[in-house]
């Protein structure tokens, strides 16, 4: 029966798994420093005691904990793996890319990988440059592998669940700087809901921004300041990657006739880019040209007053809106 719990991000993340390990026995959770010491950031403290060895720790191999993942996934489990830091994930890039991704294809569709990567991107202070990269466009030029970005403590439960529910490999991206957020009424117990979708936090009819994962609190801020101006802004926040609502983007840029896209990730090569060349390959009616606001290319420097003036800011967003519908 669903139920209302005060939860922050990691504490959903934490009932989505317990929630997982307890409906579906075929489940495993395993990663670095995981199981005892319940994660390097708390998250998953107390399911080892909960859920006994199906919990557990593992060397420091990527290669190995997502080879064994795949290998468990083709013969019936249903693993969820965690890699610390996507920078981390680049290590067994392999057995995403060329393992995990092809098990449906090349069986015919007679054997399917349902595994469940978490891991978690984007910039905190002092994180220096192996620890800071936003790689979602890696992972989505990929055919095969399915790709979400939670930010509120409900997406962060509700679209794990769907994730470990999916027959599909899944890379699930959380971020550090949500975790231990402000809690919030968070609905658990309920359907799981398939894969897809979108989130409309925030409505108007001059311009569309299209977002994900934790900078979306930065773009709902420079809406707020603009809207303040009579500058409305309709804001599409991509909970899921892949699949990509199309439909949804191409609706709000048929009534604002105008395209921001914003993400923390480098500005080159980003998924923003292809959200611009869909919605101009449809035809749509544009009044200016699409903008893109990201990270300039460059790596994250430590130093938390440069990271921040190299990342995408509210000021940075709030101009670009007004530049757009003058």
């Amino acid at each position: 029966m669903p139920e209302i719990a005060k939860l922050n991000t990691g504490g959903a993340v934490n009932a989505a798994l317990a929630r997982a390990l307890e409906e579906m026995p075929e489940t495993l959770l395993y990663g670095e420093d995981l199981a005892k010491p319940g994660g390097v950031f708390g998250v998953t403290r107390g399911l080892q005691k909960r859920f006994g060895d199906r919990v557990f720790d593992t060397p420091i191999s990527e290669t190995a904990m997502l080879g064994a993942a795949v290998g468990a996934a083709s013969f019936g489990r249903r693993p969820i793996v965690e890699i610390m830091w996507i920078d981390f994930s680049l290590v067994a890039f392999d057995q995403i890319v060329n393992q995990a991704a092809n098990v449906r294809y090349v069986s015919e569709g007679r054997t399917t990988a349902p595994l469940t990567i978490r891991t978690q991107q984007g910039n905190a202070p002092s994180a220096c440059a192996q620890h800071s990269q936003n790689l979602e466009a890696l992972l989505l030029h990929v055919p095969g592998i399915r790709v979400c970005m939670p930010r509120t403590p409900q997406d962060s439960y509700d679209v794990l669940l769907s994730a470990i529910a999916c027959d599909d490999p899944t890379v699930v991206i959380e971020n550090r700087t949500l975790y231990a957020g402000s809690k919030q009424e968070v609905t658990t117990g309920g359907p799981i809901a398939p894969i897809g979708g979108h989130r409309r936090p925030h409505r108007g009819d001059d311009v569309t921004v299209v977002t994900w994962g934790a900078i979306t609190q930065k773009v709902l801020d420079a809406a707020g300041r603009v809207e303040a101006d009579g500058i409305g802004v309709d804001v599409i926040e991509a909970v899921w990657l892949n699949p990509f609502d199309d439909e949804a983007v191409l609706e709000s840029v048929g009534r604002t006739g105008r395209l921001v896209v914003v993400h923390e990730a480098a500005r080159t090569g980003g998924f923003g880019a292809e959200v611009v060349s869909r919605v101009v390959e449809s035809g749509a009616r544009l009044a200016v040209p699409p903008r893109r606001v990201g990270l300039l290319d460059s790596r994250i420097p430590s130093a938390p007053q440069l990271a921040a003036a190299l990342l995408p800011q509210t000021a940075d967003i709030e101009t670009t809106l007004r530049e757009v519908v003058r």
